[in-house]
């Protein structure tokens, strides 16, 4: 007799985590796998799919489960899942992340906003939405987001054992990392036990939603020869807001002596400056602000920061749109420097 709740066509369940690199969804994604399969005797797969190797880009990982006398042939991404797992739930501006999605599907996400906010930010019409802080649970055990997510994937997916995932938490941190196997078996448990779920009934006619897959811009027909790309550059257009993981620098200006060890090891365009002129009269540029359109949170700049201006801060809803300083760009509105 089968274990497994809910089979597609092909007599699989499915699962798609939806994270960016550096929360460890493509671990958690070989771990559940692992669980289920060693756990259980059943048969699965797992696999990710990822662009650039870099922390802060979008991750995929999928997990496959069927019983022991079905074969696994499929090697495709997962496009109609019964579970999505959200490790990050700003992905939301850059992926649609819950396409594919059943009707009755489950989304689980990391978040610690209320149920209607989340579904209205996903488009989630109808289904069940899990939420659990796991970053929040990260940061007190001083372990990481994907620990607490596989606790509340097993609630979610509650024919998997959790002690089976408990023996594979040990196994896998036990020989390089001893000293953390009883703080992420607590971040398991607690993502276990501290998930919170809100159904909406969906109606008897309602449709999957449709699943949709980013297309490049240019293919073999289009493509420019010799590999150009005639477009303008658009950074200054650029949203990496999706790519922080919680946290982002905090400045404060009293203690602030505008040395620009900050922006020297900024990736990217945060900072903001404007000229001024110093208590003798000498020119001199002043730190205005951040603009955090471009941070992505790697919180470089809190390390280089001589008198602690700038400090490591979990980000709240509306944090960032609150404090942030814009960057101007007069040539992009035809003016001068």
């Amino acid at each position: 007799m089968s274990i497994l709740p809910k089979k597609n066509q092909l007599g699989f369940f499915e699962i798609r985590l939806e994270s960016i690199g550096g929360l460890g969804a493509n671990l958690a994604g070989k771990m559940l796998a692992e669980a289920g399969v060693l756990g259980l005797g059943l048969n699965g797969s797992n696999f990710s799919t990822y662009g650039s190797e870099k922390k802060g880009s979008p991750v995929k990982s999928y997990i496959r489960f069927c019983d022991p006398d079905t074969e696994i042939r499929a090697h495709s991404p997962i496009e109609e899942p019964h579970v999505i797992g959200v490790f990050h739930e700003a992905l939301y501006k850059m992926v649609d992340v819950v396409s594919g999605l059943a009707p009755d599907g489950i989304v689980l996400v990391n978040s610690v906003r209320g149920f209607d906010d989340i579904r209205r930010d996903l488009q989630l019409d109808y289904g069940t939405l899990a939420v659990v802080d796991a970053l929040g649970i990260a940061v007190e055990e001083k372990t990481k987001v994907n620990t607490a997510m596989l606790g509340a994937l097993f609630r979610v997916c509650d024919f998997l054992d959790p002690e089976a995932m408990k023996e594979v938490i040990r196994k896998t941190f036990e020989k390089k990392y001893p000293h953390l196997v009883e703080a992420n078996i607590r971040t398991f448990e607690r993502g276990y036990h501290e998930v919170r779920f809100q159904t909406y009934e969906a109606p008897a006619n309602a449709e999957r939603k449709s699943f949709s897959r980013l297309e490049p811009l240019l293919g073999y027909e289009t493509q420019e020869i010799g590999g150009i790309i005639t477009a303008n550059a658009n950074s200054i257009f650029k949203d990496l807001s999706g790519s922080r993981q919680g946290f982002l620098p905090k400045w404060e200006m009293e203690k602030c002596i505008h040395c620009a060890a900050c922006d020297t090891v900024c990736p990217d365009f945060c900072f903001v400056w404007e000229e001024g002129e110093d208590k003798k009269g000498r020119k001199q540029m002043f730190l205005k602000g951040i603009d955090y359109q471009y941070c992505k949170g790697c919180l470089k700049c809190v390390e280089a920061c001589p008198t602690a201006a700038l400090t490591e801060c979990r980000e709240e809803i509306g944090f960032a749109e609150k404090h942030t300083v814009k960057q101007k760009f007069p040539m992009v509105l035809g003016g001068n420097y």
